[in-house]
């Protein structure tokens, strides 16, 4: 069947329930074509399109039948839209004939081969019509006060009709729905057709006495769901019949969708052994927490699976039977190729970059995107199989950023968060990808969103500004917790609620915290106390800058070692007497994107060495290697100045923990932080430098070795008090309680609609 269906107050209305059936009966059934007939312009029905809880048409028919477009690739579809075309006298023509007519006033909407006018009931006058048609137009004036010149002979009707000559199609095949007098002409077609509930009463008068037309009694998508039934396009078994099974509901109240799970998996001797994590991500522990209490949840998190060596793949696995009694793992199979090209490939070659504003050096390839979303729908449908009724789905990070599109159609009862961990940029660089709309639609399924900082909260509005209409619902100050003029990130206010599609959504500021707690037993760990004494007495004549950081350009590690070879260049005083460690930990084995920089580092690193190097003393100290957390520590705890110069970061947890390891032995370290981390907007006390300006990178660092010890001391107690204070549990609390708010907010309204 053909589907073709009028919008505002048509497909977009009535119960939810009702268009939620609906939808996925369209979905769901191949043999269903829907078509978009609307009076609206095109560009006003394209972000509608990057909503995925709304079916795609096929058709699109607007402009009241003056345009006609293939849903996908929103082209002309030819003949149909070349006859219209002949027909059009062109908008100036139609302006200047009209100007003099009291009581017109153009309408300032998108709009081809058409001219759309406010008009009053008595501007409608004999010589008003025959202007309209000397002019070889035809008149429309409908809800007593829209008038449309149009096309002669064009309206939504006569465009359908040759849609469905063009298409070859039977007439009997045709359903039209609509709801306003607008939409007479799709009824005079001989299709079959239906008014929806609370249909104007100009257009139930008018198709009073056509037997081929249903006036249904449920409004929207509802009398839609009527019509076929009553018309019995689904054949006698009807509408139930071809919708999925929607009742089966998991039990997990809370679900965390993760891309890694809560324990490591190892094979030893042809065993699958599982373990707690030993990365020192403070994350996992935390999240985990939330299930300390008892709570029913889930964590879906992905597992590669081979078939071919014979085992069987178990969704579910305990996680700790005893500190987590009601939670388990509940695992997606991925083969290693799907891992290789969703995360290891795709995300790092094409988000990665392009999230971190180095949008040039992204590769995008169509056929990892049908991997990524591929592997988004496999996590999706394992959610909605976890998740009780009215549950909250915690999602995170950009690999997940297409879950919500394909979660929010299976399960409309959940609400569902997500939290971006990686920085988001600005809507001149995040708008470089090629499937900005489809990724956008996504993440407007979100009850709540959350962010690092009020920036990267900001630029995601941009963003979805660009996409589809958005409404500013709240907005709250950044002061006093984070920078506002004082660092490239900063901010002084920010978004926290927008509506989009008559959706409300949250929005929030929440950087990661650190466990200090835990750093505080590693510092007091013996191996750790006598690592430090180790380090102390082979460091005690130099003063130490460290640097930790992944290989990564986006890391801005080689910068940073052209600008310590300038500042032992324009201050020779401190050669034999700072040391420059750098901490640089590999990319995964498969990730070859690194090895220009890797080669370029070590050069760097080499002819500094050559130029300064003095017998016992190194200027620069690189290890090209993971350091166990213990070691970090260590280090932490022995340098006089930590050097964090990333030219584009999320937020950056190395800061946060040099801050803690300082701030609890009593010390007076110094950090020197890009601006342009996360958490240059949040801690404030760190002195702050551009790591795009080389002469800027070395003076910065200057200062920070010259430092008075009174105001070293001033800034390490206010750094360490705020990251002592927002700690990884109030991150996780404060999110999942902001969660709850909006989700109360949005009852909250939809019961004063109601009433």
């Amino acid at each position: 069947m053909i589907l073709a269906t009028d919008l505002d107050g048509t497909f977009l209305a009535g119960d939810p329930e009702n268009r939620q059936r609906l939808y996925q009966l369209i979905t769901a059934h191949q043999g269903i074509k829907l078509v978009f007939v609307t009076g609206r312009g095109l560009e006003v029905v394209v972000p509608l399109l990057s909503d995925p809880a709304i079916p795609r048409p096929d058709y699109i028919i607007c402009d009241v039948g003056a345009t006609l477009v293939d849903g996908e690739t929103l082209q002309p579809v030819y003949p149909v839209q070349s006859e219209i075309n002949a027909r059009w006298p062109g908008e100036l023509s139609i302006i200047e004939a009209l100007k003099g007519f009291p009581g017109l006033e153009r309408q300032e909407v998108p709009q081809q081969r058409r001219c759309s006018y406010f008009c009053e009931p008595g501007a409608v006058t004999d010589k008003l019509k025959q202007a309209i048609e000397a002019l070889g137009c035809d008149m429309l004036f409908s809800a007593g006060m829209y008038l449309d010149c149009l096309p002669k002979g064009i309206n939504k009707g006569s465009t359908l009709r040759r849609l469905v000559e063009h298409l070859q199609l039977p007439a009997d095949d045709v359903l039209v729905a609509g709801d306003t007098l607008n939409d007479l002409s799709m009824y005079e077609q001989g299709f079959k057709g239906v008014c929806v509930g609370e249909s104007e009463p100009a257009l139930l008068e008018a198709t009073a006495d056509r037997a081929s037309v249903l006036q249904a009694r449920l409004s929207g998508c509802g009398g839609i769901l009527e019509a076929v039934g009553h018309f019995g396009f689904l054949g006698p078994l009807g509408v139930d019949h071809e919708l999925p099974d929607l009742t089966i509901k998991g039990k997990a109240d809370l679900v965390m969708v993760y891309h890694r799970l809560p324990y490591e998996e190892v094979e030893e001797s042809g065993k699958l052994i599982r373990r707690p994590p030993t990365s020192p991500n403070g994350i996992l522990p935390t999240l985990l927490s939330f299930f300390s209490s008892g709570q029913r949840g889930s964590w879906v998190a992905w597992s590669i699976h081979d078939p071919r060596r014979g085992r069987a793949f178990e969704v579910h696995t305990q996680v700790d039977p005893e500190r987590y009694p009601n939670l388990v793992a509940a695992r997606v199979a991925l083969t290693k190729d799907d891992v290789d090209t969703f995360y290891k490939r795709f995300s790092k070659e094409a988000f990665w970059p392009t999230l971190h504003t180095f949008w040039e050096r992204a590769i995008f390839r169509e056929e990892d995107w049908i991997t990524f979303l591929k592997v988004n729908r496999l996590f999706a449908e394992r959610t909605a199989a976890e998740a009780a009724e009215g549950a909250i789905v915690w999602l995170h990070d950009y690999n997940l950023w297409m879950v919500p599109a394909y979660l929010r159609p299976l399960r409309p009862d959940l609400t569902i968060a997500f939290f971006h961990h990686t920085y988001f940029p600005s809507a001149d660089v995040f708008n470089v990808l090629p499937w900005r709309r489809e990724i956008i639609g996504s993440l407007l399924q979100c009850d709540y969103i959350g962010f690092h900082i009020p920036r990267q909260a900001e630029n995601f509005v941009d963003v979805a500004r660009g996409v589809a209409p958005l409404e500013v619902v709240e907005t709250s100050g950044c002061a006093p917790r984070f920078l506002t003029y004082g660092c490239a990130v900063g901010l002084d206010s920010m978004t926290t609620a927008i509506r989009v599609h008559d959706r409300y959504i949250g929005l929030g500021a929440h950087p990661v915290g650190l466990d200090v707690g835990r750093i505080d037993t590693i510092r007091q760990d013996p191996v750790c106390q006598e690592l430090m004494e180790t380090l102390r007495q082979q460091l005690r004549h130099t003063r130490v800058v460290l640097s930790v950081e992944r290989l990564d350009y986006t890391k801005g590690t080689l910068a940073k070692l052209l600008a310590f070879e300038a500042l032992l260049d324009a201050h020779p005083e401190l050669i034999g007497k700072v040391s420059l460690m750098t901490i640089c930990v590999p990319a995964a084995r498969e990730m070859t994107i690194y090895d220009e920089l890797l080669a370029q580092i070590e050069q760097a690193v080499g002819r500094i060495n050559g130029r300064f190097a003095r017998v016992g003393w190194a200027p620069v100290q690189f290890f090209y290697r993971a350091f166990p957390f213990q070691e970090l520590i260590a280090y932490y705890l022995m340098a006089d100045v930590m050097w964090i110069t990333p030219l584009r970061d999320g937020l950056n947890l190395v800061a946060k923990e040099y801050i803690a390891t300082q701030g609890l032995c009593g010390g007076n370290g110094v950090l020197v932080l890009s601006e342009f981390a996360g958490a240059a907007a949040e801690v404030h006390g760190a002195l702050l430098t551009n790591p795009h300006d080389p002469h800027d990178l070395r003076d910065t660092l200057y200062i920070g070795l010259t430092l008075g010890k009174a105001d070293r001391e001033a800034r390490l107690k206010a750094m360490y008090q705020i990251v002592c204070h927002n700690d990884i549990a109030r991150w996780g609390s404060e999110f999942l309680e902001a969660v709850k708010a909006t989700r109360r907010t949005q009852i909250s309204l939809l019961t004063e609609g109601a009433a």
